[in-house]
């Protein structure tokens, strides 16, 4: 496992939509995003996208903090829990596809492989017009779904991994990106006490991800992606 580092004087102009629970702000560690959307089952949409969870907030803002110029959507689907329908991601990432945004932040997915299929084509689909979707790959011994799939950058979570640092590991169903779980340190909290976790991982990855195509102007498919970490180790 190796490391790339991230130039903390780089910023980033590359635009992320974020798929979680929406956001809340102003934040302190998030002043603003450009915009959003809630999706819901059986093709419901509402331009109200405000996080009444929290969990989207914190994954923005972890990738705000890396990528800081970036221009960031919201693309709510989560509501009061944690929970959502593999259909509605599908449209998730379709809505990313459409507003023609590079990157698609995907702190979740399914370990249910069988529900993988339904997903393979709407992959296809991101990369025929130039999306990457980053989530995770692997987690506590589970295989998670899109981040397992061809043509998506997955990650995993080291906790050695430095926090200012992207890795590689290669893995059975290919190479995953390496990141830090934990998000920027709170004063006074012991770094093990903070929220941190796979969703920090793929958020930390999708910042880092984020500023290096922004400063090479490269990367538009999973494979360039990790062939330009590659190309920083």
């Amino acid at each position: 496992m190796r490391g790339v580092e991230q130039d903390d004087s780089y910023t980033s102009s590359v635009s992320i939509a974020v798929v979680d629970s929406g956001v809340h702000v102003p934040h302190p560690h998030l002043p603003s995003v450009a915009g959003g959307v809630t999706l819901g089952p059986e093709g419901h949409e509402s331009p109200d996208f405000v996080d009444r969870i929290g969990h989207g907030t914190a994954v923005t803002a972890a990738i705000h903090e890396k990528a800081p110029d970036s221009e960031l959507w919201a693309v709510k689907v989560f509501k009061s829990k944690l929970k959502t329908s593999v259909p509605v991601l599908v449209r998730a990432i379709d809505w990313a596809i459409d507003r023609k945004i590079p990157l698609v932040n995907m702190s979740l997915g399914t370990t249910n492989r069988l529900r993988a299929p339904e997903l393979g084509p709407v992959i296809e689909r991101a990369f025929k017009a130039g999306t990457v979707v980053i989530s995770a790959h692997q987690h506590d011994g589970a295989i998670w779904y899109p981040g397992a799939l061809p043509g998506v950058v997955g990650v995993v979570a080291d906790m050695d991994q430095p926090r200012d640092q992207l890795g590689l590991v290669e893995l059975p169903r290919g190479t995953a990106v390496v990141a830090s779980p934990y998000p920027r340190p709170i004063p006074g909290v012991p770094v093990e006490q903070n929220l941190h976790g796979i969703s920090f991982a793929v958020a930390n990855a999708t910042g880092g991800i984020a500023r290096l195509i922004n400063e090479t102007g490269m990367a538009q498919s999973a494979d360039s992606i990790i062939d330009l970490i590659r190309s920083r180790i």
